[in-house]
């Protein structure tokens, strides 16, 4: 089965993207690129999570074409390979209807940098993507065009979307994207958030390069420098 190690990572981690609540029913998509062969292996339509077998997970290329698979793929596979055009590090894009992100998305309002883990993203602000029809071309050429450096994006009045160098990590960063959107609501629900400075988001993304863990040649950090 082509790409078979993929397909059966994209069931797994559907699975737990509907576990986790970051998306309800059938709704949101994942997808990995394999940069050797050029294909894409992204989630089918309409079917559960739990239901969804490896065989069921459709190869494309990056112009649209099915090249194996029996189901129909995700409605917004337009979506994912514009990040893989567009972003030459990405491997792997999740799409979410997480709570708090889409209720942000639904006030076209950007995640802001009320706790450094948005850092995250590679940038201090997740902006929200003009609206257009779900499954569009449009949709697909909004997100990218609103996404600039971040590796996250709302999509106006719709969810949220992530990508990353593997599977795990965009999963990851859809993950902590929630919670800097829950974050940000409660202060709202209280205050005014306190958003950290551009500068110290800078010193955060340049921390975060050597973040975990690290090849035992890489240089090591002082102690106590986190």
């Amino acid at each position: 089965m082509l790409l078979q190690k993929e397909r059966e990572m994209i069931v797994e981690y559907g699975k737990k993207m509907s576990s986790s609540g970051l998306s309800k029913g059938t709704s949101g998509n994942i997808s990995i690129f394999d940069a050797e062969t050029g294909y894409m292996a992204i989630s089918p339509s309409g079917i559960g999570y739990f239901e969804t077998m490896p065989e069921d997970v459709v190869i494309m290329d990056l112009e649209g074409n099915i090249i194996d698979g029996i189901r129909k793929p995700s409605s917004e596979h337009d979506l994912h390979t514009v990040f893989y055009k567009n972003k030459p590090d990405a491997r792997a894009v999740v799409h979410t209807h997480s709570n708090f992100c889409t209720t942000f998305a639904c006030l076209n309002m950007p995640l802001q940098a009320v706790h450094y883990v948005i850092g995250g993203a590679g940038a201090a602000t997740v902006p929200c993507a003009e609206y257009a029809t779900f499954g569009s071309r449009e949709l697909a050429e909004n997100a990218i065009k609103a996404c600039g450096k971040s590796k996250a994006v709302l999509l106006a009045n719709h969810g949220l979307v992530t990508c990353g160098p593997n599977l795990g990590k965009a999963f990851g960063l859809a993950v902590n994207m929630e919670f800097i959107a829950e974050m940000q609501w409660r202060g709202m629900a209280v205050g005014k958030p306190v958003v950290l400075s551009d500068e110290e988001m800078d010193h955060v993304m340049d921390e975060f390069k050597s973040y975990g863990q690290v090849s035992k040649d890489a240089p090591k950090k002082e102690a106590g420098s986190y």
